[in-house]
């Protein structure tokens, strides 16, 4: 086995260690479970060691992990309803959550980024969909 050490933003790796952490209390496949914690447990571990872990971001890393899932969540009724080929109002709903829970994932991460001082601050340019005034 191989590895590759990249630079990443504290916001990349909390979010990474956020979904994993919620694969490793969903998927039951034995074989996909222990690569999920074999990854994890190597996330977690440079985290650790990372003296910014020893700020007090508790709130930041509960609402990402909140975010990642109801976006769980989104993307298993979004393919439930694929699979039943139902693309009624329920479909178009769940399919705009995706890019408004994103939305909201991407602003957590830039305030954890910002919050440790990260060299590495994601950035998104997307159109601003929300109506004027909200």
């Amino acid at each position: 086995m191989s590895e590759i050490l990249v630079p990443v933003s504290f916001g990349e790796l909390l979010d990474k260690i956020a979904i994993l952490q919620i694969k490793s209390e969903r998927i039951s496949d034995p074989a996909k479970l222990t690569n999920v914690r074999n990854e994890l447990s190597a996330l977690e571990i440079s985290w650790m060691a990372h003296p910014a872990a020893g700020h007090d971001i508790v709130r930041l890393r509960a609402a990402l992990k909140a975010v990642n899932e109801r976006l769980w969540m989104i993307e298993d009724d979004i393919r439930l309803k694929e699979q039943a080929q139902t693309f009624d109002d329920a479909f178009v709903q769940l399919a705009r959550s995706v890019y408004i829970e994103n939305d909201e994932r991407a602003r957590i991460k830039k305030e954890i980024n910002l919050a440790l001082g990260s060299s590495y601050v994601e950035e998104k340019s997307y159109q601003d969909y929300r109506a004027k005034g909200v």
